[in-house]
C-alpha cells in the first residue's frame, strides 16, 4: 500500500528534477527594434554559458549584446541576436533549431564528422606551407573532405579530415596513417621547425573550432613574436583586475567586433579553468566591448599578477587568431583529387601567404575560403590577384569584399535594444536577491 502511495509523489519528483535540469528557452522578436531576444533560463551548471554560446555561433549568429548572470543556484542568460546580414531571426527552421538545441542543452554533442580520418598538424608558418601539405596528402591518394587552418603569430595549426581516395573511407591502414603522420612532419619541420613541429591522427569526436584553439595554445602562439606583421586592427584591449569586495576577478576586452568572437573569449576562460559568474556584452559599430566576472574553479579569484599577464596574453591570442587579415578569396569549383594541392600550389607561386583558411565539400563540389596577403603581410596587390583568377578561372575563384561587423543596421535601434537588455538584466538580479541567491542587485 505505501508503495501504490509514494509512486505519484515519485513520478512527480522526477518531473521536477526533469523541469529543474532542462533549461526554458524563449525568443522573443517583439521586444527589441532590431534583434531576436533569446533567453535562457536554467540551473546553474559549469560550463553552459559556454555550450549556449557555441549554438547560436554554429548556426552562424551574430551576438550583438548579452547579459549573464549565474550567481547562487540558478543561471539566466540573455542574448540579443541577428543573422550575418544584421537582421532578426524569422526563418522558423532557425528559431526551433534554437529552442531544441538550447533547450537540450546539457545533452549536447560536439559536431562529429563521422565516416573520416583526422589529421592535426601544428608547426611554424611559412609561404607555401599548404601547398606543400596539400601536395603530399594527394601524393598519398587522401582526399580533404574538410579542414581549417589558423595561423597567429607566425605559428599555424590545422584539422584536416580526409578520406581515403580509391575506397571513400576513412584511413585506418596503421602503415599509411604512420606514412602520413611521417611526411607531413617532414613537410612541418622545413629547415629550423625540427622541435616543435607536431603530427598526430585521431578518430575522436571534437569540434573543430574548440580543438584548433586548445592546439594553439599547447603550442603556446600567445608566447611568441609573429614574424610577419599584419595590420593589427584586430589587437584587443584586455585588462584584468580584482574586485575583492566581492570575491571576483575581472575582465575587460575592448577590441573590433567580428562573428564568433565571444565563443572564442568564452571558451579560452573556461578551458583555462574559469568560471564565469556573470558578464555583459556590448557592440557597436565602433567595436565590442565584454565584461566578465570569474572565478577558480575552486572559487578563488586570480592571485598573481603573472597570473593576470598569462590571461590577458592568451585572451589576446584567442580573438586575433581568427581575425580576417588579407583578401578573402571563394573557390566553388566541381572536386576532383589533387584540386587543392593544385590551387594552394598556385598560391605559393604568386607569393601569397595564406592566414587562414575553411576547407569543405558539398554534394562533390569544393567550397573553399582562404584569406591571403602578401608575402610580408600586406594587402595583395589587385593585379597579382586577377593573375591567379586568370589562371585557376574567373567563374571559380572569386573576390569577395571583406564585411563589416555591422554595417548600418543598428540605427537608432541601439537605445531602445538596450534599454530592454538593462530592464531584463534589472529584473533578474532583483529576482536572485529576493530569492537569497546575491546579497544585492544594485
Amino acid at each position: 500500500m505505501m508503495q501504490m502511495n509514494l509512486k505519484p509523489c515519485l513520478d512527480e519528483f522526477e518531473k521536477l528534477l526533469l523541469r529543474m535540469n532542462t533549461p526554458r528557452v524563449m525568443i522573443d522578436n517583439a521586444g527589441c527594434v532590431n534583434a531576436t531576444l533569446v533567453m535562457i533560463d536554467s540551473v546553474r551548471k559549469d560550463g553552459i554559458l559556454l555550450e549556449a554560446v557555441q549554438v547560436l555561433t554554429d548556426l552562424n549568429l551574430l551576438i550583438k549584446k548579452g547579459y549573464v548572470s549565474s550567481d547562487g543556484r540558478w543561471n539566466m542568460d540573455v542574448f540579443h541576436v541577428t543573422n550575418l546580414d544584421g537582421n532578426k531571426l524569422t526563418d522558423d527552421s532557425i528559431i526551433n533549431c534554437i529552442q531544441h538545441s538550447l533547450g537540450s542543452i546539457h545533452h549536447t554533442r560536439s559536431k562529429s564528422i563521422d565516416g573520416m580520418t583526422a589529421i592535426e598538424l601544428t608547426g611554424t608558418d611559412r609561404i607555401g606551407l599548404l601547398s606543400e601539405v596539400f601536395a603530399v596528402l594527394a601524393d598519398l591518394k587522401c582526399d580533404v573532405v574538410e579542414s581549417k587552418v589558423w595561423t597567429h603569430n607566425g605559428r599555424i595549426a590545422s584539422l584536416i579530415y580526409l578520406k581515403d581516395c580509391e575506397s571513400g573511407c576513412l584511413i585506418d591502414d596503421s602503415q599509411k596513417i604512420e606514412s602520413i603522420e611521417a611526411r607531413l612532419r617532414n613537410v612541418l619541420k622545413g629547415d629550423n621547425d625540427i622541435r616543435s613541429a607536431r603530427t598526430s591522427v585521431s578518430m575522436a569526436i571534437t569540434h573543430t573550432e574548440r580543438r584548433l584553439h586548445q592546439m594553439m595554445f599547447a603550442d603556446r602562439d600567445y608566447e611568441r613574436t609573429p614574424i610577419i606583421k599584419t595590420s593589427g586592427e584586430y589587437s584587443p584591449d584586455v585588462s584584468v583586475h580584482n574586485c575583492l569586495e566581492k570575491g571576483y576577478s575581472v575582465v575587460n576586452i575592448e577590441c573590433k567586433d567580428r562573428p564568433k568572437l565571444l565563443f572564442d573569449v568564452v571558451f579560452t576562460l573556461t578551458d583555462m579553468q574559469y568560471i564565469i559568474f556573470h558578464a555583459t556584452i556590448d557592440t557597436t559599430e565602433n567595436g565590442a566591448y565584454l565584461e566578465f566576472f570569474i572565478r577558480h574553479t575552486d572559487g578563488s579569484a586570480i592571485s598573481s599578477e603573472a597570473e593576470k599577464q598569462r590571461v590577458t596574453l592568451c585572451l589576446i591570442a584567442a580573438i586575433e587568431r581568427r581575425a580576417s587579415e588579407g583578401v578573402r578569396l571563394e573557390l566553388c569549383k566541381e572536386d576532383k583529387p589533387g584540386l587543392l594541392a593544385e590551387v594552394t600550389r598556385m598560391f605559393r607561386e604568386n607569393a601569397l601567404n595564406v592566414t587562414r583558411a575553411e576547407i569543405s565539400t558539398t554534394m562533390g563540389k569544393a567550397e573553399n575560403i582562404f584569406y591571403v596577403t602578401d608575402a610580408r603581410g600586406n594587402h595583395v596587390d589587385s593585379k597579382t590577384i586577377e593573375s591567379v583568377r586568370q589562371r585557376i578561372g574567373l567563374d571559380y575563384l572569386r573576390v569577395k569584399e571583406l564585411p563589416l561587423p555591422y554595417g548600418n543596421h543598428e540605427k537608432s535601434g541601439n537605445v531602445e535594444g538596450g534599454a530592454v537588455l538593462l530592464a531584463l538584466g534589472s529584473l533578474l538580479r532583483r529576482n536572485l536577491y529576493h530569492l537569497g541567491l546575491i546579497k544585492s542587485y544594485s
